[in-house]
Order: C-alpha cells, then structure tokens, then sequence
C-alpha cells in the first residue's frame, strides 16, 4: 500500500466518477444533441473530476498527488494541442492557396462516384501507411475528399466513417506510427514481429471493410447530375487560378513526414507555404478574405493572417461549393482543445487516485481462459479510452499491467501487442471528448456520433481480434527451454 494514501479504493469507489461521466454525457447527447461538444460535455468531464477527487480524498490521498497527475496527463496532451492549433492554420492557409480547392477539383474529375467510398478508404490508407500519422492524413488530404464525397451526394457521416477507416489502417500499420512503437515496447516485443503478427487481424478487418463501403457504392444512388458537377468545377475554377502545381505543397508535407520530421515542423512549413503559395497565385482571394482594400502589403498581411488565426470562407457562384470553402483557423480549434483540457484533469485524477488500475485488477481476475483474457485486453483499452480520454494511456497502462498475465500463461507478447492496437489505437476515435474523436470531428466539421456508425474498421478491428482468440486462430505461444525462450507460431 503506497505510504501517500491510508487505504486503497475500493471497485465500487472506482466505477462511482465513470458511472456519474457516463449517465450525464448520455443526458448531454440527449438533451445537446450534436452541441454537446460546444461546452456541457466539458463541464462534465470537470464535475466527473470532482467527484473522483472527492472519493480520492476520502482514500487519503491528497491533493498534490492528484494536482501531480493533472499536469502529467496535461503534459502528456500538449504536443496532441499543438498540432491541433497548426492544423487549423494550416486548413486555412490550404483554402486561401487553392491547395484544397483544387483537391476537390481533381478529385471530382477522376474519382467514379459508385466506388468513391471504396476509393477514399485506399487513398487515405496509402497515405496513412506513408506517413504514420492519421492526424495529418485527415487534416490534409482528409478534408479535400469530404467535400468530394458530399459533393457527389454522400452523407458526410458515410464519408467521414471511410476516410477514417482508411486513415486508422494506415497509422495502425505504419513503421512510422508512435502507437504502432508504443504497443510493442509496452508489450515486450519488437516493431517488426507485431507488425506482422498484427496484419493477420488487420488484414480481415480492413478486406471486410473495404467490401462494405463496396457495396454502400453499389447500392447508393448519388444526388450529383452531370450538370452539378460541372457547375461546381466551374464555380471552383472561376474562383481559384487551380493547376496541378498546387499539389507540390502537400507533396513536400507528406515528403517531410515520411523522411520522418516531426509533425510540427512538418505542418508548420506546409502552412507557410501555404501562405506564401496564396500570395504568388491568389492574390484576389487573398483580399477578399482580408476585407479590406488600399495599401497592397497590408491586404496580404490581413489575409494570410486572418486566414491562420480565425473563421474565413470563400464566395463563389454556387452555394453548395460555399459550404466546403469554410475554414476555421486556430480559433476553430479552441473549443476542442477546452474538450481535451477538460479530458485530461478527469483522466489524471482518475489514474493518480489507482481508480483506473483497481477497475482493471477486477478485470483481470476473471479473465480465466486465453480468448476471456485476450477480450478482457481489448475492453479495458476501450474502458480507458472511455475514461482516460486518450488513446496513449489506453495502450500504456493496459500493456503494463496485463504483461505479466500473458507472460504466466505462457503467451508471446505479440499477442498482447496485437491486441492493444486491435482495440486501443483504433477506438480512441468513436469516442467524442477522446482527444482522437475531439480532433477527427473538428478538422472534418463531422460530429463524432455521425461518423461513428460508419467507421467499420475501427469497429470491426476489436471484435476481430477477440474472435482470433476465441477461435484459437494464429495464438502464439512461449515455449520455455533450457536457455532461452522460443516463439513458437
């Protein structure tokens, strides 16, 4: 027992702070509606973290210690809200520059509307799996194929749901992915045994995936005419100076992240040359945003400013186009980060006070059987992205705390490694106040229980990888010899 506390808490001390955050975000999705991410959702979180603050004390720990876990939580999510404020300058820098513009125009010119949802999950897969980052492939390449896929007639939920499945693939998969680091260290295996122990419930998952948003295609009949689209090519082309050259400036993002600079960097140099790229060949577009005519210098200085740091749109001839040349700049991203803040003191309370651990003890108990085991894994990284709001922490804490189980019952850590990611990694998006589902809903402009229903991979990957389990399908197992221990498959 840990000298700072007089006893430890019990399962029902735990699960009080999740029962109340549960029973009132289901009031606020009730009573809010898609606004319950515009600040009732944040206070609960706040009210969730005082009650479990409340019961901590009465354990006897005290408030240092839990004021100790806020900040290592909040520390642990400040680079998640730095990016988050770059990808809003960036969205905006892209829309001024033409960059995303002409996205959407290429995009609609190429993509067959019958199989775009099929075609949006690929492409966002290549990029993902490039790039390592799900983050940068939504905010960039993600946005652009929003407004193809709505503009081809497509629910934006539907489209949201396949360029996140897409997306989610390839950060899973991806070398370069942290999460994709991070489940192996805390497993206890290397990088490129879980990757490839992992394609074999990743490959099923996202083939399943795949023939969905197939069949969706097939049996979707598209709201777009010929004429449509033509009239939103050319409300785009009268208003942007759109050409191929635009697409050098993503290029060189994508480029940077690959070669492996850290994201920050990358974005920060994508917005700029974003900007720079709006002055050369958007120079109307840029006065019209900055509002204001007279000293050439200061309109430039205006619009690319404005465009980085608060709501701007672009005007065209067709009303439907308007609705896609919106961005919101570093002022958009506020409230979400208020989201993750608020995300954070609840999850650091929780975790400082041993509430996360004892509720996941429990679990462990009764995971008697290797498939009850495996499920067990897979719903406590849920439970943690449920609770703990972010998804490092529900695959950090659960990998530490069940390695030793699988050790005894004489699995390969692969095993477990598979699984944080099958269901930790993956998850973290479906849930609206994770720092995931906070960003994916504010970078596309898509509430999280819109798109949820349609992010098959997602959902598919967890149950994937408990019905591997159950089945006893590819469960390897540690052979123990005289010298050392043998991976048997």
């Amino acid at each position: 027992m840990s000298a700072s506390r007089k006893r430890e808490p019990t399962l029902i001390e735990s699960l009080i702070p999740v029962i109340f955050l549960i029973v009132f975000l289901a009031i606020n999705v009730y009573v809010f509606k898609d606004d319950s991410l515009a600040g009732s959702n944040q206070i609960v979180l706040i009210l969730s973290a005082t009650v479990a603050a409340i019961i901590a004390s009465r354990t006897g720990i005290k408030w240092l210690k839990l004021r100790e876990g806020i900040v290592r939580t909040l520390t642990s999510a400040l680079p998640s809200i730095l990016i988050l404020l770059l990808i809003g300058s960036l969205a905006g820098s892209w829309l001024i520059s033409g960059i995303i513009p002409a996205m959407i125009y290429y995009g609609l010119k190429i993509i067959n509307p019958t199989i775009f949802l099929f075609a949006a999950c690929v492409v966002s897969s290549i990029v993902s799996l490039a790039t390592g980052s799900s983050w940068s492939t939504v905010a960039t390449l993600g946005v652009a194929l929003l407004g193809i896929g709505v503009t081809h007639g497509y629910h934006e939920g539907v489209v949201a749901g396949a360029i996140i499945s897409g997306a989610y693939f390839g950060d899973k998969m991806s070398p370069l992915s942290d999460t994709t680091n991070l489940a192996p260290a805390m497993a206890g295996t290397d990088l490129f045994t879980h990757i490839r122990y992992m394609a074999l419930t990743t490959g099923p998952s996202i083939t399943l995936t795949l023939l969905i948003f197939l069949v969706i295609g097939f049996h979707s009949t598209t709201s777009g005419t010929e004429n449509d689209f033509k009239e939103v090519l050319m409300a785009i082309d009268g208003s942007f100076n759109i050409h191929w050259g635009l697409f050098v400036v993503p290029a060189m993002v994508i480029f940077m992240i690959v070669r492996k600079v850290s994201p920050l960097p990358a974005l920060l140099a994508g917005t700029i040359l974003g900007a720079v790229v709006a002055l050369i060949f958007q120079p109307e577009i840029v006065e019209e945003v900055a509002g204001i005519s007279g000293n050439p210098l200061k309109v430039m200085y205006v619009g690319v400013m404005k465009a980085l740091y608060t709501i701007v749109s672009v005007e065209t001839s067709n009303a439907r186009v308007n609705e896609l040349l919106t961005s919101g700049g570093m002022a958009g991203m506020l409230n979400t980060i208020w989201l993750i803040v608020c995300a954070m003191v609840y999850g650091g309370i929780m975790d400082a006070a041993g509430f996360l651990e004892r509720i996941t003890l429990s679990i462990i108990r009764y995971a008697r059987s290797t498939g009850s085991l495996i499920a067990s894994t897979a719903g406590t990284c849920v439970f943690f992205n449920l609770t703990a709001s972010d998804q490092y922490l529900a695959i950090v804490v659960p990998g530490r705390m069940f390695a030793s189980t699988y050790e005894k019952r004489g699995l390969a850590p692969e095993n477990l490694s598979r699984t944080l990611e099958d269901s930790g990694t993956v998850t973290s998006v479906l849930v609206p106040w994770n720092t995931c589902g906070a960003y994916q809903s504010s970078v596309l402009g898509v509430a999280t229980i819109t798109y949820l229903p349609y992010c098959f991979f997602n959902i598919i990957s967890p149950f994937m990888t408990i019905f591997f389990a159950y089945m006893g399908i590819k469960i390897r197992k540690l052979k123990t010899g005289k010298t050392k221990i043998k991976i048997e498959a």
